[in-house]
Parts: structure tokens; C-alpha cells; sequence
């Protein structure tokens, strides 16, 4: 099911637009969806007929309206078509739910999401613009496990007593103890959760192969010293690179001790710091992989500057993949601009998910306008870096004389 705000950016036919293929766009909410409109309007829909694209709000009275059926349409949509832009949604507070008069506070979407794209991991990469000094100088390549470890937990409060863990098997074959234990607290909270393993070697291959084209040295990070179940996905990772991947990378210069190193992910938090030269990629679990990655876009000056997308796997084998911005609905700017003050998003990571998706799905098409649809993103990021190198970006990259939202869009569709 399709939403009604495909009518506000829907460009007709013509001949002077490039048509573009079919992809999933999933709007939000706050000023990154008041940003993101500026920006169909003003940059893309002039020159881009978007009747192919499919849309769906879920913004939370979107999902409150519908019982979270958009939610659902949306993950259905993404899984046939394979390409998705993604706005920054709201998972709200209670406080938001009573704000907003919604019938429950709807959880995250992004578990429907990963499981409705057989999600493999979620790519977070630095953004460069060539004449800006950012915090590393070369890239840094991140893959974070997008299913398993804390996150799917499930739990209870308990107290003294014996707590016993057990498996069993689909087959009906006896069952396994897991994990047998004596609790002698009064207050313990009793937790269990899984580590599939099953899309490692997907991941491998994907890290693998991004980090040998932007020439980056990889590193796969654990804590597996003293949890010993996250061994199996340090075996699987080598595995792969040692079959597909090691000769390339000797061959390359790419590997300086011979072997694919490991690094514990206390060590790793040190080096993301350290490594300010940049040129590395790292792959962790799914937690790891979350605190990592914000400090990684910390140390290059926010997440603004940070590229997100989530990779699938459709049944044919072909990429599902998702782009987003890694940062929020930004929040605070948001609220300035409802008291009608000015305010100065950089829409970098917005775009860069934007034209992420559009380039995904001119893969997965092929021919003449799948070929223009590349070529008018390239310049699209191009003109967008060119301000800001000039000190025509806004104001968290040129300080107080630089540009407001608004003003950047206006000068970037003079560009195009």
C-alpha cells in the first residue's frame, strides 16, 4: 500500500527528465523530513521523474493510524524492489505518545526491517569532500552484524535460585544444556539471546571486497578473549578471507603482517582514536559494531559525515539494500524551527543515503537512464561539496557566516 505523499513528489513524464527506476522511499518525520521535502522539490523533482518510486510515511501517527500496516507494506515493498531511502523516523517516548495522542509508543522499525530484508549488516562509512580537512583523511569502512547479540534479548528479574539454559533441537533429537547456573543474589536480571552465524560468511565477502576497492587495510574486532561464543564469528570471517581474499590482498600491499589480523574491541576503541590517517575497515558483532561506529563518526566531527545503509539478501541472491543518514531526526533544530528561528542543517548524510538508494537501483536496472540517473548524482554530490569547499556550506562546516537549511538548498539547485 502505497501512501499519499507520493503525490507531493511525484514528477510526470517528460522528456527532459531522466526517468528513474524503481525504489522504495520511506519518509519520517521532524526537520530531517522538512529538509528532505526541500529537497525533492527543489533538487530532484525538476529533473528526475520519480512515478516509478513507491512511498510510505512512517511517521508515528502514520503507524498509529494504520496499526503499523505501513510498517509492513513498506518492509513488503523493500524486499520485492531491493532499493530503499530511508528519512530518520521517531520511535517514541511515552511522553511523545501522550504529545502525539497515540494509541501505544511503537517500538523501533528497524527490527522489522532486518528481518524483512534478511538484513546481512549495516555499512557505515566516513564521507570525504575533497578540500576539507574532516577527522580521518583517508576512509574508514565499518561493518556491523545487523542481527543477533543484545538487542533481541529477552529477560526477567529473578532471584535466588538455579537458572538453567536449555536447546531444543527442531529435529526432535535430545535436548542441550546451554548454560546451568546457581543464582544467590536477591535481584538478578536473567538474560538470553542468540548470535546467528548463519550470514557471517556473507558479511565476510562484502567487507572483504568493499575494503580491497577503497584500498583499506581490514580488521575483524571481538571481545572473544572472554566471550568465548564470539570465536565462531572470528572463524567464519577468516575462513573466507584466507579461501577468497588473502593472495588479493598481499598482492595489494593491504595486509602488513601476512595474516587478517584481530583486534580484541577494547583495543579497537583506542585505535579508531589513534588511526586519524585513516585507511582502515573494521567488521563486529552487532553491539560492538553500534558503539564503534559512533565513535568513529564522532572522531570525524559528527555523524553527519557518516554514510548508513543496511544490506539484505533477496531469495534470487541479489542486494536489498537500505540508506539512511546514521544520525537522528534532529531534534533540537526541529524545535527552533516550529518557534520560526533560523536554523542550518547540512544535509550530507541525507543525500548521500538519497543517492546511495537511487544509484542501487540504476544497478540493479541497468541501461541509458539507469546510466544518466548515476550521472546526475555524481554531480549532485559534486555541486553539494564544491559550496562547501568554497565556505557556501551551513554552519557546522563554515561557521556563523555560513549557510541557513534553506539558504544551502537555494544554492545548490542554482548549481545543478
Amino acid at each position: 500500500m502505497g501512501n499519499p505523499i507520493s503525490a507531493r513528489f511525484q514528477s510526470s513524464a517528460a522528456a527532459t527528465k531522466i526517468v528513474a527506476p524503481p525504489m522504495v522511499y520511506i519518509s519520517g518525520e521532524e526537520m530531517t523530513k522538512y529538509c528532505m521535502e526541500q529537497i525533492m522539490d527543489k533538487w530532484i523533482s525538476p529533473r528526475v521523474d520519480t512515478t516509478k518510486w513507491e512511498y510510505y510515511d512512517l511517521s508515528c501517527v502514520s503507524r498509529d493510524t494504520t496499526e503499523d500496516q505501513c510498517l509492513r507494506d513498506a518492509v513488503a515493498a523493500g524486499a520485492r524492489v531491493g532499493a530503499i531511502f530511508k528519512e530518520p523516523t521517531v520511535t517514541p517516548t511515552e511522553v511523545q505518545k501522550a504529545k502525539l495522542g497515540l494509541k501505544k509508543a511503537w517500538g523501533s522499525p528497524n527490527g522489522a526491517m532486518r528481518r524483512g530484508w534478511n538484513g546481512i549488516t549495516i555499512s557505515r562509512d566516513t564521507i570525504h569532500i575533497e578540500g576539507i580537512d574532516l577527522g580521518f583523511k583517508r576512509p574508514v569502512l565499518f561493518e556491523r552484524q545487523a542481527v543477533g547479540g543484545e538487542y533481541g534479548a529477552g529477560y526477567k528479574m529473578v532471584g535466588k535460585g538455579k537458572l538453567t539454559t536449555m536447546f531444543y533441537p527442531e529435529d526432535g533429537s535430545e535436548p542441550v544444556t546451554v548454560d546451568e547456573r546457581t543464582l544467590t543474589n536477591e535481584n538478578s536480571a536473567a538474560v538470553t539471546y542468540d548470535n546467528p552465524l548463519d550470514n557471517v560468511p556473507d558479511l565476510a565477502h562484502h567487507f572483504f571486497s568493499r575494503c580491497l576497492e577503497a584500498d583499506v587495510v581490514p580488521y575483524v574486532v571481538t571481545k572473544k578473549t572472554v566471550f568465548k561464543w564470539q570465536e565462531g564469528f572470528w572463524v567464519a570471517m577468516k575462513e573466507v578471507f584466507d579461501a577468497h581474499y588473502k593472495q588479493k590482498y598481499i598482492d595489494a600491499g593491504l595486509l602488513p603482517k601476512g595474516e587478517l589480523q584481530h583486534l580484541i574491541s577494547d583495543a579497537a576503541t583506542m585505535q579508531i582514536i589513534k588511526w586519524t590517517d585513516g585507511g582502515f575497515g573494521m567488521a563486529a558483532h552487532n553491539y560492538d559494531g553500534d558503539m564503534l561506529t559512533d565513535e568513529v563518526s564522532q572522531v570525524h566531527r559528527s555523524p553527519g559525515f557518516i554514510s548508513s545503509s543496511l544490506v539484505g539478501k533477496a531469495a534470487d541472491g541479489s542486494m536489498i539494500k537500505e540508506f539512511e543518514a546514521s544520525h537522528g531526526t534532529v531534534a533540537d533544530l526541529w524545535d527552533a524551527h516550529l518557534r520560526g528561528e533560523e536554523t542550518s542543517l547540512n544535509p550530507l548524510g541525507l543525500v548521500e543515503a538519497l543517492i546511495g538508494a537511487m544509484q542501487h537501483a540504476a544497478s540493479l536496472e541497468g541501461g541509458p537512464e539507469a546510466e544518466k540517473i548515476i550521472a546526475f548524482t555524481n554531480n549532485l554530490r559534486k555541486v553539494m561539496h564544491q559550496l562547501m569547499v568554497e565556505g557556501k556550506g551551513t554552519r557546522d562546516l563554515c561557521g556563523p557566516a555560513g549557510l541557513t537549511t534553506e539558504q544551502f538548498i537555494e544554492a545548490v539547485a542554482e548549481r545543478i
